[in-house]
């Protein structure tokens, strides 16, 4: 299979469950939203918009309506009649709601986020008059905290790389599967510390995207572009490790033969099963911070713009497409920046020799 099987194959599933969202879920006038934005956002943009919205229906069908109406029966005038104090009560059901088995939690961000949808899906009935007033456009933006930057020091990456191959700190359970898999997840932590992709980036990597003549690989980007990034001599001999351990136990299997990362059940390795890999073996190293694989990114981010000082070659190599983006999350001051200073600027007059 090509490279862009995996994203094309994610991409429909994503257009599946929003097609099923709309049928089943959703009032029948976000049909016509989804559409409109089709050719503007990503699948998974508008997978995660159908999410919030489903979620903002919902309150509205058991709060404001009293569950005198179904979701699918919701009209615009509907819409209409929803009041911007009605969405800022919204935003405090969300900090903690039940819907279906399941509570749910959240954070401030996460208030932005579905407050952003559902103002987005207003503003285009507002915009296209369908709607006279878009009450949505009163409610304030949730304020955001800045959250502390939580990344692995130095000797805390040594460690992690060591839980990999020696398997030290590991219950008796994860010892189990610990010598099948110490090899990959060597290569998948020293690719995500050496080169800073992002987890879907690194699942969805082919065998024949690596390129060791000069140690690079092709990477898919959000949105679809392809960057050609580089990896160093160790890290192309723990991919070279693993690659040689495939060959030799033949893990292959005819639907994903050609994917690079693969699961104990020789399939293409899904998001999830990278990210509890990862926590694993963070757990032993740094067990008060919780450490994810994009924690992992940021830890190459941070030492590549130590060791650079160039902030645009970060945000180049990372994908960012602000390198504002970047600087808000590299390019803080530390501890060391600040004890770096004293005694630059001079108060007294040297004495003369």
């Amino acid at each position: 299979m090509k490279n862009s099987n995996y994203y094309i194959q994610r991409n429909n599933k994503n257009i599946e469950t929003i097609e099923r969202l709309l049928n089943e879920e959703l009032p029948a006038f976000c049909f016509d939203y989804f559409v409109a934005i089709e050719n503007q956002t990503s699948s998974l943009t508008r997978l995660n918009y159908a999410h919030d919205l489903k979620i903002f229906f919902y309150y509205m069908q058991e709060r404001v309506f009293r569950g005198k109406k179904l979701i699918k029966d919701f009209t615009l005038n509907d819409l209409e009649s929803v009041t911007n104090t009605d969405i800022e009560y919204f935003l405090g059901f969300l900090t903690h709601y039940k819907y279906g088995e399941r509570e749910h939690y959240c954070n401030e961000r996460a208030k932005a986020r579905k407050l952003s949808s559902v103002r987005a899906m207003f503003k285009h009935f507002f915009n296209k008059g369908l709607i006279s007033v878009d009450n949505s456009a009163k409610v304030a933006t949730p304020k955001l905290h800045e959250k502390p930057i939580i990344r692995l020091e130095q000797n805390e990456v040594y460690g992690i790389i060591d839980a990999a191959e020696n398997g030290s700190g590991l219950t008796a359970h994860q010892m189990a599967y610990h010598e099948k898999n110490k090899v990959r997840d060597c290569a998948i932590l020293m690719l995500f510390l050496g080169t800073g992709i992002r987890i879907s980036e690194l699942v969805g990597l082919n065998n024949e995207d690596l390129n060791f003549d000069n140690n690079s690989f092709i990477v898919t980007r959000k949105g679809g572009g392809k960057s050609i990034l580089y990896f160093d001599a160790d890290v192309a001999a723990a991919l070279m490790r693993y690659l040689d351990q495939k060959e030799e136990q033949k893990q292959l299997s005819l639907e994903d033969s050609n994917a690079l990362f693969l699961s104990n059940k020789n399939r293409r390795i899904t998001v999830r099963a990278v990210e509890n890999l990862v926590q694993k073996y963070a757990k032993i190293v740094s067990p008060l911070k919780k450490i994810s694989p994009h924690k992992l990114r940021s830890t190459y981010g941070t030492q590549l713009y130590k060791a650079t000082g160039d902030i645009y070659i970060v945000a180049d190599i990372l994908g960012h497409k602000d390198v504002n983006t970047t600087r808000k999350h590299y390019a803080a001051i530390s501890d060391d920046n600040r004890r770096s200073v004293v005694g630059k600027v001079k108060l007294v007059r040297p004495e003369d020799e």
